[in-house]
């Protein structure tokens, strides 16, 4: 006779899945909180000695050798225009060295940066009208509501951050190789080896 109390047996519930979860780095910019997606930060450091370049906009405030990388150092407090244009470099602040898809750029911040790990299911999309409708692409990845407080980190997108054209006027960002042209009709060429 078979055993029937297996199969009376109270099944057990599947371990639900983890929730996904995204890494910030989380620094304060005029009153309110920001952060950036934790792998688009390469380090963070105290300012080093910070030269300013011509030409260049304000918020730019020039640029630095970080461990032997020439990178321009933005401040997006004047970038976001949330304190006044043209406010002295403070003596003491950090800088996050983040990554975009071709350039490296220094963002210094007043306060020492932290992570923060928040919940993907607490991140909105940003409302299109706190975007900057002169910018093509919209550089605010969204709104994360932090679980613990009435608070909330607005999400940069770092590959939107600058439009195109700031990009190119980046101090201390490499040119791309210049392309090899193809020999002309007068040019000489090699004879090919046999």
């Amino acid at each position: 006779m078979a055993d029937s109390s297996a199969a009376h047996a109270p099944r057990r519930a599947a371990p639900a899945a983890p929730e996904a979860v995204i890494q910030l780095i989380v620094f304060r910019l005029g009153d309110e909180d920001y952060g950036i997606r934790i792998e688009q930060v390469k380090e963070v450091t105290v300012t080093p000695e910070v030269v300013r370049m011509p030409k260049t906009p304000l918020f730019i405030k020039g640029i630095a050798n970080l461990r032997g990388d020439i990178i321009a150092i933005v401040d997006l407090e004047e970038r976001f225009q949330l304190r006044p244009a043209g406010r002295p470099v403070p003596e003491f602040s950090y800088t996050l060295a983040v990554e975009a898809a071709d350039y490296t750029l220094g963002l210094m911040v007043r306060e020492v940066p932290r992570p923060v790990t928040v919940p993907v299911s607490l991140i909105e999309a940003a409302p299109e009208f706190v975007q900057d409708s002169g910018q093509r692409d919209k550089y605010l990845e969204g709104i994360a509501k932090l679980p613990d407080s009435d608070g909330v980190i607005i999400v940069l997108d770092m590959a939107k951050l600058l439009t195109p054209t700031e990009i190119m006027r980046l101090p201390g960002r490499a040119e791309p190789a210049p392309a090899k042209a193809a020999p002309t009709a007068d040019a000489p060429t090699r004879p090919e080896k046999p």
